[in-house]
Parts: structure tokens; C-alpha cells; sequence
């Protein structure tokens, strides 16, 4: 089985080395990697033409700047592997984790899409490491909500059958285009699954949507989970875990917009909820969605003009 390996680069002189040298060196017999430049203004272009030329396993795409999603989507168009994964030009791999992620696949060709550890802001003062037990879902809202996988929809820490993606793409100028994506890719799926072999290293970007999102770029954000917030059968308490997850988001939107709320309303369960939480859960029990949404905006006008 191949794999093809999708590394967007745009100004990432600085990262571009350790990244390629880090998916080369992972030991995996049957792989190609696709530098999608996209129209970096810096050396890029030149690093990704000198990595062609020296190794026969990649190959480099040159494009006008589009934007990550588009990027991703390029290299989509030209990819010929089995399975297709992802990785950002700033980040990087632990040695040898394609050549286990592939061995598994290779012991369980149904799965469509499996996804492995990775540490997320690697490096920063809030670092912290994802993890899983190796478990199969065969349908996609468990694994939503068993893994509480809306906390993690990155596109880089999964590997998925290619032909997901015949007729699913990444959205061209649409912000947290990985949580708008993968709900769509897990629907598609029959079979996924998750290890705890492997390892990606998100590096933090001071400059990414999630330090710097607006209430436009939130409102996107909350359509792409209302997509994916419905009851289960034996879920109820990782449901009601994730509404509240949700109606965060919601309180945001509404808090930078002004517009009129959304997300359906629910009468939640305290006895799943502890703390502050539990707090916020009976409030909104008792206001509401528009009432609670008021609220927290008024609260957080009288706290910044203290």
C-alpha cells in the first residue's frame, strides 16, 4: 500500500528542512511526498525544487497563493496513494511513525481512517499530549463523541483511505476548514479507528485562526458542529458533554456579533457536569439560550470596563 504525504509550505523557510527530513526519514517502503508551494514569498520555492531533485519520492507543486485549504486541495488533485495523510511545513513527525501506522493498516485494510497521537503547542507553556486507546468504530457519531473527537478534528494526526476524498475537498476561504472536513470524511467512513502508536508535533502559531478568530470566523466554526450535534442511544452524557462545548462557542459568537443565536435549544443534565460547569449548566436550564447568551455578553462589558 502507498502513501502519499501533503505538506502545504508557505513562509516556512525557517521549519521546511526538519519538517521534510522528518516524514523522509520514517521508514515507510512505499511513499510520496507533495510539496504544495503555495506562492511562498520566501525561499520556499527553491528548498521545495532542491528536496524534488534530490529525492525521487517527492514531488513539488508551484501555485499562487490560495490559502491552506486550497493548498491541501492541490495536492489532493495529484496524489496516488492507498492512503493520504497531511502534515504543516512548520511541524514535525517522531521517527517511524508512518511505517507503524502502515503495518497496522496492512493488518486491517477496512479501516478507513485511523488516527494517532500527537502533541498539540508542542514546546509552549500549555503543551499537552493527545492520546488514545487503540478502539474501532464503526460509526461515525460514537467515535465523535467517544474520543470527543470534536476537540481534535486536525487534519495532520490521521490517515485516511484516498477515496474519502472523491468528492469531499478542503473549503476554500472558510476558516477551521479541519472541523468543517472531517465530519464529512467520518460519514464516508465505515470503519475507523485510533492508536496510541506514533507521534505528530503540532508546533503553536501565534498567527493561526484559533489565537486570532473573529465572530464571522466563530459563526463558521459553529455551523460546522451544529452538523454533528444530535442525540445518541448510550451517548447521552458524552452529548450533553458536547452541547455545552458547543454553546461556549455559541456565547462567543453572540458576544462578537450581536446576531440571534443558533444552536437548538436543550434542557441539559446536571449530574454529568461538576464545578463551574454544573453552574453554567443550571443557568442555562433556567434563561435559556438568548438569556444566557445576553448574560455573559453584559458580564464580560462590565468586567473590561472595571
Amino acid at each position: 500500500m502507498k502513501l502519499s504525504v501533503i505538506i502545504p509550505v508557505y513562509r516556512a523557510d525557517a521549519t521546511l528542512k526538519r519538517c521534510v527530513e522528518s516524514v523522509l526519514s520514517q521508514g515507510c517502503e512505499s511513499m510520496e511526498v507533495i510539496l504544495v508551494d503555495d506562492g511562498s514569498p520566501d525561499d520556499c520555492p527553491r528548498q521545495c525544487d532542491d528536496w524534488a531533485q534530490r529525492d525521487a519520492r517527492i514531488r513539488t507543486i508551484h501555485k499562487a497563493n490560495g490559502g491552506l485549504s486550497d493548498a491541501r486541495n492541490a495536492g489532493l488533485e495529484i496524489a496516488t496513494g492507498d492512503y493520504l495523510t497531511f502534515v504543516d511545513a512548520d511541524d514535525y513527525l517522531a521517527p517511524n511513525t508512518y511505517q507503524q501506522l502502515m503495518k497496522q493498516l496492512y493488518e486491517s485494510p477496512e479501516t478507513d481512517l485511523l488516527e494517532y497521537p500527537a502533541y498539540i503547542r508542542y514546546g509552549a507553556s500549555d503543551q499537552h499530549r493527545l492520546t488514545f486507546r487503540r478502539q474501532t468504530f464503526n460509526d461515525a457519531t460514537k467515535y465523535w463523541y467517544a474520543t470527543q473527537a470534536y476537540e481534535h478534528c486536525y487534519a495532520c494526526n490521521k490517515l485516511y483511505r484516498a477515496s474519502l476524498f472523491d468528492d469531499i475537498r478542503f473549503p476554500v476561504g472558510r476558516v477551521f476548514e479541519d472541523t468543517f472536513t472531517l465530519p464529512q470524511l467520518i460519514k464516508k467512513a465505515r470503519r475507523i479507528s485510533t492508536t496510541n502508536t506514533g507521534l505528530y508535533y503540532y508546533l503553536p502559531n501565534p498567527k493561526g485562526i484559533t489565537m486570532n478568530a473573529d465572530g464571522k470566523d466563530l459563526q463558521m466554526l459553529l455551523e460546522s458542529h451544529l452538523e454533528m450535534l444530535h442525540p445518541v442511544a448510550g451517548q447521552e452524557a458524552a452529548f450533553e458533554r458536547y452541547y455545552l462545548r458547543v454553546m461556549n462557542i455559541q456565547m462567543d459568537v453572540y458576544e462578537q456579533t450581536g446576531d440571534r443565536p443558533i444552536l437548538p435549544p436543550h434542557t441539559l443534565n446536571p449530574q454529568y457536569f461538576k464545578g463551574t460547569e454544573k453552574l453554567k449548566v443550571f443557568t442555562l436550564n433556567l434563561l435559556g439560550i438568548n438569556k444566557i447568551c445576553k448574560l455573559n455578553k453584559t458580564i464580560h462589558f462590565l468586567w473590561r470596563s472595571h
